[in-house]
């Protein structure tokens, strides 16, 4: 699994947040962790140019400029993207990026004098395409400062992890597959038109851009989601929302659960022995918010969600409380 497959711990459908710049001439900071992909702006303003994008002033003194970010949600970082797309004359030569581990929500003023480790030392990036790096580190932070050396644009920084939460808040019946409580996607059968990742995404979908979409099936198979959850939990209700799929959505759904206290399994497929069903296969309906009472009270440490023959979802939430 490509560490660009983890979620994005910095991107505002996280509620993260760029908190500091040192300078932010052209085009605004927060621009950089915008969800969707960056896009081609074709106008002129007061300023020149406009960037869909983190831009600064040309620089006449040495120095670097910077960007900090507060993680929507704490975490470990295996990689980064600093993606300059449609910055083609104008973007950073060299990037590096550091990280902090701060308690509490200090202000932005303060966080710049913290002690920052780095985690990918000064690198040459491209202009106008995606510059990943994969990252060794096994810390959980909450901060990360993207420095550009010596100054330019910035499309989107993507930070992807695997989200760490404070477990003194996962207490009651908490959604035991959300992101934001560190539930994450293992694996799929197809994500042609959108990632089943965004089913544990915090708020309802705004439209089907914004949920799990699969390719038309030609043969007799059926498409499924691996998910791990925040922890061992025993599930109590389960919402499975398609609402925005109207012609595209599953003619039937199954949710699963398995308890693989080893860590994460390697599925070969939706056909394991190990899995057993929390919501048993039925009908599914477009446009819907369906909700379903469990009564499978073993623990589960993983979901497997099922739609036959294929289709379109919105959300999943997997309501219940930590073993």
């Amino acid at each position: 699994m490509s560490f660009t497959e983890l979620p994005d711990l910095a991107s505002r459908a996280l509620t993260g947040s760029v908190v500091a710049a040192n300078d932010e001439f052209f085009a605004a900071r927060e621009n950089l962790i915008r969800p969707e992909p960056p896009s081609a702006v074709h106008t002129f303003g007061h300023k020149g140019k406009e960037y869909d994008g983190w831009e600064t002033r040309r620089r006449r003194q040495q120095g670097v400029d910077w960007a900090i970010v507060r993680l929507g949600v704490p975490g470990v970082v295996k990689g980064v993207v600093v993606d300059t797309s449609y910055f083609a004359g104008n973007y950073p030569p060299f990037v590096s990026v550091e990280a902090a581990s701060v308690e509490g929500y200090p202000p932005a003023d303060q966080l710049p004098d913290r002690a920052w480790e780095t985690l990918l030392e000064r690198s040459p990036v491209a202009g106008d395409a995606a510059n990943a790096f994969e990252l060794s580190n096994d810390r959980v932070w909450t901060h990360v400062r993207l420095t550009i050396h010596p100054d330019g644009g910035v499309a989107r920084f993507r930070v992807h992890g695997i989200p760490v939460p404070d477990r003194r808040f996962l207490t009651g019946t908490i959604d035991l597959a959300a992101a934001e409580n560190g539930g994450r996607l293992i694996a799929c059968s197809d994500a042609f038109y959108g990632s089943p990742a965004n089913l544990i995404l915090p708020g309802r979908a705004r439209h089907m851009g914004e949920g799990w979409e699969n390719a038309r099936r030609r043969d007799d198979g059926h498409d499924w989601a691996v998910f791990a959850l925040t922890g061992a939990g025993v599930v109590r209700h389960v919402e499975l929302d398609t609402s925005y799929f109207l012609g595209n959505a599953p003619g039937w759904v199954g949710l699963s659960g398995a308890a693989f206290p080893g860590g994460d399994p390697l599925p070969d497929g939706p056909t394991d022995d190990e899995w057993f069903d929390l919501v048993v296969r039925r009908p599914a309906q477009p446009d819907t918010r369906h909700r379903f009472i469990v009564g499978e009270t073993r623990p589960v440490t993983h979901v497997r969600l099922d739609v036959y023959p294929d289709g379109g979802m919105a959300r999943m939430r997997v309501w219940g409380e930590l073993a």
